[in-house]
């Protein structure tokens, strides 16, 4: 089947930055940090239920993304009926700042940058953004951050940050994420339409939020026409 193309030459092609720039491996920290408290049948469920309770955390105003993973793990912990490590939050962030990109970034990222305006949008602190952007090896226009914004995605108040900093509309992206909740359903319901989920796996396909699903950056750029 032909890669379909877009009609339009975006002004920016924003990204969100962890789990669709940069690998996301937090279960096997999650893992060491429960130890043997969850049996290995009901795993996969704690798993999942971790990451709705993160999701939960960031949908208030911002506060530093350490203390949330904190609270996430607590809460998760705290329905499980399992002791959660003080340090859970800071384990979780040192691993975030440790991580690089997918093998399958770096080099489709820098060919697209050096033809359209790269952008990130990303749920994180500065700190994490200072590491974590120079591993990708391409040239970003600007790099919008959590703590910048004073809100987290999904929150409205994220995307109209990055689009008052850049003076620009919803009509001005290609947007590209690997998270419908955080970033493609939100963003669909604020009238953004040239939406891309580049698929790893981190939420379901969902139907009714007009977005094209793309398994790689190399796919992407046939898109964009490069």
């Amino acid at each position: 089947m032909p890669i379909p193309s877009f009609q339009f030459r975006p002004k920016y092609v924003s990204f969100d930055c962890y789990g669709t720039l940069i690998e996301w491996p937090m279960t096997p920290i999650t893992r060491e940090l429960v130890g043997d408290q969850i049996p290995a049948e009901h795993w996969d469920q704690f798993v999942k239920e971790f990451r709705g309770y993160r999701y939960d955390s960031v949908l208030g105003k911002y506060y530093p993304y350490e203390q949330t993973l904190q609270d996430a793990f607590e809460g998760v912990c705290r329905k499980w009926g399992v002791k959660a490590a003080p340090d859970a939050g800071k384990r979780l962030a040192d691993g975030v700042r440790s991580w690089g990109p997918h093998a399958d970034v770096p080099e489709p990222l820098k060919k697209m940058g050096e033809h359209y305006k790269l952008v990130i949008l990303s749920n994180a602190d500065d700190s994490f953004l200072a590491e974590s952007v120079p591993r990708l090896g391409a040239d970003f226009h600007a790099v919008f951050t959590a703590e910048q914004a004073g809100y987290y995605k999904p929150r409205y108040a994220a995307f109209e940050y990055m689009l008052d900093q850049l003076d620009a509309s919803p009509e001005d992206f290609v947007h590209v994420s690997s998270h419908t909740r955080y970033d493609l359903m939100p963003m669909h319901d604020m009238g953004f339409r040239n939406l891309v989920l580049l698929d790893r796996g981190c939420d379901p396909v969902t139907h009714g939020y007009d977005y094209v699903t793309v398994k790689s950056l190399n796919e992407l750029n046939q898109m964009l026409g490069i």
